[in-house]
């Protein structure tokens, strides 16, 4: 078994729809051990059976990033039950629904603030804290999306904070590897969690992913949870500082998908055979 061994945290489970969990069940069945935390009372109640499916056992902790002594007591905790870990996935962000829809040029300081605390510094934060319990050969993992280099609607504040986390990543990966410590991002297509429905038109934006994408559909939690495993065990040993795309190669395009009718004419593919 590929993780067999291996001990980690995984932070931003919403529930077994959200893609850290999918990365956890694909850790789990490789042979890892694991931790997973919950942000509030509420989320602990709908968490509890899942740390019990994922086999965490009392490893199930409280830990709101915007909260610096509950990260800090996330140390204290893993140290005390688990010892050294080998892997750390942070699943977080977070926006204001108001850095998500209408015009970009009106977003207010404060919500830039949030995301951007929420969602790109937690990773520093987590990190820091959490490397005196690191092993020597550990691997850290974030998630972020294309919306983060190209323009995507609705995403608004959730791109910048993607773009922010995608060059942390880059200069985390160059300041741990004297330690040992990989860093690495997935950049997954979209997937309907939780975190996705606060976003304007996301089943229009799954139709076109799977429209345009080279593979002709949507990626599942299952497959992104399969590449961060990858990511985060020994098979990627000498892989730091990426953002690995998951997106059935969506990435790639840089015009969508095309038809041609019977006189030649040009039309955008919809679903293999309906057009826009």
């Amino acid at each position: 078994m590929i993780m067999k061994g291996k001990k980690g945290i995984i932070l931003g489970i919403a529930n077994k729809k959200s893609i850290a969990y999918g990365i956890a069940k694909a850790c789990q069945e490789q042979g890892a051990e694991m931790a997973i935390t919950f942000l509030n009372e509420r989320f602990e109640r709908k968490l509890t059976p899942i740390a019990e499916d994922l086999e965490c056992g009392a490893r199930f902790y409280p830990c709101d990033v915007s909260k610096p002594e509950e990260i800090k007591a996330l140390k204290d905790s893993i140290e005390k039950d688990m010892g050294q870990i080998d892997f750390i996935v942070h699943s977080i962000a977070f926006a204001p629904k108001e850095g998500l829809g209408g015009r970009f040029v009106d977003i207010p300081k404060n919500a830039f603030d949030i995301a951007m605390d929420i969602s790109v510094y937690s990773l520093i934060e987590v990190v820091r804290e959490l490397k005196p319990v690191l092993s020597d050969n550990s691997s850290v993992l974030t998630l972020s999306y294309f919306g983060g280099v190209k323009y995507v609607p609705n995403y608004n504040l959730m791109g910048v904070a993607k773009a922010a986390l995608e060059m942390t990543v880059r200069y985390l990966a160059e300041d741990l590897g004297k330690d040992g410590i990989r860093v690495n991002a997935v950049s997954a297509g979209p997937i309907k969690t939780l975190a996705a429905a606060g976003i304007g038109d996301f089943s229009f934006l799954l139709k076109w992913n799977a429209a345009h994408a080279p593979l002709k559909k949507n990626v599942t939690i299952h497959e992104v949870g399969k590449s961060g495993m990858y990511l985060l065990s020994d098979l990627s040993s000498a892989v730091t500082g990426e953002v690995h795309y998951v997106d059935n190669g969506f990435n790639i395009m840089g015009l969508p998908a095309v038809d041609f009718d019977e006189k030649g004419k040009a039309t955008i593919a919809w679903n293999g055979t309906d057009k826009i």
